[in-house]
């Protein structure tokens, strides 16, 4: 494609592109619901090899049209975009074309949990779509369960033994999510109920015969990639590092953390006049005891009341000093999760706003409440969570994200871009105040629960490289054992004092999102370093919160992008 140097032709042949790109990108239904993008959401995704070499072709073939785009009479916007959009196909054309043991991704690793379960949460959950549509949806996508699981079998060659293990657990899980979809059916009194149930009948039926199928086919423990393939996978998140640079930045991180944590234990235990033996997992109970909210009986409202307050003076705080830009067409709705979606959404989960879909751009927050969860809602954890996830967080970052007009944007996704942003945030709300008294108390317990971003980089190297010296980050644990799992679980617990449940589960996703783990402390330490250049860049002309202001907002409104491309629109922007 040769772009016309007229504005106005140019513009076209952009626009062309750009529609192109999305369909491309829009290929997989899942996908739509999680975007809000309503098209074709009564489908399951296509499981079979034939599917992930179509999408490999497809890729290649827009990427070759993407190079040969002139680019001579482009502003700096429009080279980002298409930068970003080579990026991502790059991204897509590596997974899916990806071998280890000699076989694709696909043929090694069962999903049926994912394909079938993702799509029919957020249809239920989390689609402003009237019920009847929705309902319609999630009955023609249960209706395609049988066949999906005959072409996901008909894909798996000797699939990773953890892999199907996770699988079949999930599955087996679904069947309290086609309960919560039942009731949903039955409180709305939905015409076609009787099909729905039908449905649901036939795809547990096809569930139960596929992990019958599933457990009896021959699998490896093996699943590590060549060292080549690793520093790809990182090289597309386009962090700038080598494999060694981010465990160098992992072992350096959990030093430097683990001083702070008994800097701050030792102020704490003086504070509340405990025994100097207290250890720091002792302090943490100890504060969660102390600053639980309190509730009357059964009365778990008074827990949801306290998240809409603290939810509240968040976003007066930040008003006041005018930190953040704040837009008003924005929602985050928290609710008390309804008894029908409980076996759903066993604590909470939070749902950000679809980047393609119209009107306020609202996030939901489900809590779970229960006498027994009362120890994870503190007077210090509350306000974390808020932060985290609210505004100025996740739900401020990516509801602005999705007001950029770039469709490039919109698809981006950056988990750099968004952790570190949230990370971030989480120490310099208190580096401003915003915790008062409570400040170490809320330090210590932050740093207590983010030193596992220092083990996510050394696991997830270690699991991609199958380098055990990748686990060697200066934690005092054993790292002998010929089992990864075993191996990375005890550094896991070793830093964050984990329950043996916990760790498994987050080395199962670990395992299979390779380069996702490692985003959390590489965007925190990519985003602190970003700030820190501002800063000596800007000394004597922009500083203090002027400084803070101006970067929030260019980072907000700029969209989603790897933050070393961030970077760049500071520099156009002249603040670096």
């Amino acid at each position: 494609m040769r772009l016309a140097r007229t504005e106005t032709d140019m513009s076209a042949s952009l626009d062309a592109f750009a529609a192109q790109f999305h369909a491309v990108m829009a290929d997989d239904p899942n996908y739509r619901v999680a975007m809000g993008i309503d098209r074709d959401l009564g489908q399951l995704p296509d499981p079979s090899l034939r599917a992930g070499q179509e999408r490999v072709a497809v890729a290649r073939a827009l990427l070759t049209e993407l190079q040969a785009v002139d680019r001579s009479e482009l502003d700096f916007d429009q080279q980002l975009d298409l930068d970003l959009a080579g990026l991502l196909l790059e991204r897509r054309i590596h997974s899916e074309s990806l071998t280890f043991n000699g076989s694709t991704m696909r043929a090694q690793c069962p999903r049926a949990g994912d394909d079938i379960g993702d799509g029919l949460f957020l249809i239920f959950a989390n689609d402003p779509r009237p019920d009847p549509v929705r309902l319609a949806d999630v009955t023609a996508r249960l209706e395609a369960v049988p066949a999906y699981l005959d072409a996901l079998l008909d894909r798996l060659d000797t699939p990773v033994a953890r892999w199907v293990g996770m699988d079949v657990e999930k599955v087996q899980g679904l069947k309290t999510l086609l309960d919560s979809l039942l009731g949903w059916s039955e409180e709305v009194s939905w015409s076609e109920h009787g099909r729905l149930s039908s449905a649901c009948d036939t795809a547990w039926a096809a569930m139960q015969s596929y992990v019958t199928r599933l457990q009896a086919l021959p699998t490896t423990d093996r699943f590590a990639l060549e060292p080549a393939d690793a520093q790809r996978i990182v090289d597309l998140k386009a962090v700038g590092m080598t494999l060694s640079e981010l465990r160098d930045m992992a072992a350096s991180y959990l030093s430097r953390t683990s001083g702070e944590i008994e800097t701050l234990r030792q102020r704490l235990v003086a504070k509340y006049e405990l025994p100097d033996t207290t250890t720091a997992a002792e302090l943490q109970q100890f504060l969660a005891g102390k600053y639980r909210v309190q509730v009357v009986g059964d009365d778990m409202d008074t827990v949801l009341a306290r998240y809409e307050q603290e939810r509240g003076r968040v976003l007066d705080w930040i008003r006041e000093r005018d930190l953040f830009p704040v837009f008003e067409e924005q929602d985050m709705r928290i609710l008390r999760t309804p008894s029908f979606m409980e076996p759903s959404i066993p604590a909470g989960a939070m749902m950000s706003p679809p980047p393609f879909r119209q009107g306020v751009r609202t996030s939901l927050v489900y809590l779970t409440l229960k006498p027994e969860l009362l120890d994870e809602h503190t007077e210090i954890g509350i306000p974390s969570m808020m932060i985290h996830e609210g505004i100025p967080g996740h739900h401020l970052q990516l509801a602005t994200a999705g007001l950029h007009p770039s469709v490039f944007r919109k698809h981006f996704d950056a988990m750099e871009h968004a952790e570190g942003w949230t990370t971030m945030l989480e120490d310099y709300m208190l580096d401003e105040g915003f915790m008062g008294d409570l400040t170490d108390e809320a330090r210590f317990c932050g740093k207590r629960d983010l030193s596992r971003i220092g083990a996510r980089v050394a696991i997830d190297l270690f699991f991609m490289t199958g380098d055990r010296a990748m686990l060697d980050v200066g934690v005092e644990c054993d790292l002998s054992s010929d089992d990864p799992f075993v191996a990375a679980g005890n550094l896991l617990q070793a830093v964050t004092g984990f329950v043996p449940g916990r760790v498994q589960a987050e080395l199962n996703w670990y395992s299979q999102e390779r380069g996702y783990p490692l985003s959390y402390l590489t965007g925190n330490t990519l985003v602190w370093q970003l700030k820190r250049d501002l800063a000596d860049a800007n000394r004597g002309r922009l500083e203090g919160r002027d400084l803070d202001r101006a970067f929030h907002q260019v980072y907000l409104e700029s969209g989603n992008m790897p933050v070393t491309y961030l970077r760049k629109v500071f520099e156009h922007a002249g603040m670096l």
